[in-house]
């Protein structure tokens, strides 16, 4: 069913590093722990829609219920997990429909630079075009063949392996095309406004000039 995994080369890229060796101060983590801000969502099928929305080519929305989102193309991806907690889980086997499929199926405007993840509760996460159309961005529903646990983000949580987790929200609910960068959630407390885990990119006072919009 869907595409074979694709593993990682081994190369510091956008496009993933393998976990021969980990991101600067990481540490190998046995088993995933729960890590999240805030309770675990109910998840009611009948109310759950994914929606893309915002700067769209065609300036209008798209939105599927839980089960045509689930009929999207299938794919997998093995790939590491490294959390800013100091954490690295590494090896897992995502699979769900690549973020790619999504700007297929609804793309942006040309001047789109930016999106905007959503997530229940009203969580953001912004990343960079780019990182959000990586081939091994995914909206996962299962984990090593199984499906995710509400705990872990079930029904659906975005995985951008070469960033930092915090990055790809648990419990997704939709995309925002924006035409510029808005910080989200956590980087507006505090977090790094791009997040990549082998140039340690854990908070925003290490932001560079022209790596995010001012606080």
């Amino acid at each position: 069913m869907g595409q074979p995994a694709e593993r990682e080369s081994g190369e510091r890229t956008a496009e993933g590093a393998h976990s021969d060796e980990l991101p600067p101060g990481q540490r190998l983590q046995k088993g995933w722990p729960v890590t999240h801000y805030g309770p675990v969502p109910r998840f009611r099928p009948e109310r759950w829609e994914f929606r893309v929305f915002g700067a769209t080519a065609d300036g209008g929305k798209h939105c599927w219920n839980h089960e045509e989102f689930a009929a999207l193309p299938y794919a997998t991806v093995v790939a590491d997990l490294h959390c800013v907690t100091k954490f690295s889980m590494v090896g897992a086997e995502w699979g769900g429909i690549p973020a790619r499929t999504i700007v297929d199926i609804a793309p942006p405007a040309p001047d789109v630079t930016h999106v905007m993840v959503w997530a229940e509760y009203g969580f953001s996460s912004n990343l960079r075009l780019a990182d959000f159309t990586s081939a091994r961005s995914l909206f996962a529903t299962h984990k090593d063949g199984e499906l995710l646990t509400a705990e872990h983000g079930f029904p659906l949580r975005l995985v951008v392996p070469h960033l930092y987790a915090w990055k790809g929200p648990k419990w997704v609910r939709g995309v925002e095309y924006m035409t510029a960068d808005r910080r989200g959630f956590w980087e507006e407390r505090g977090y790094h406004n791009v997040g990549d885990p082998w140039r340690e990119q854990r908070y925003s006072y290490q932001e560079q000039p022209g790596e995010g919009p001012e606080l």
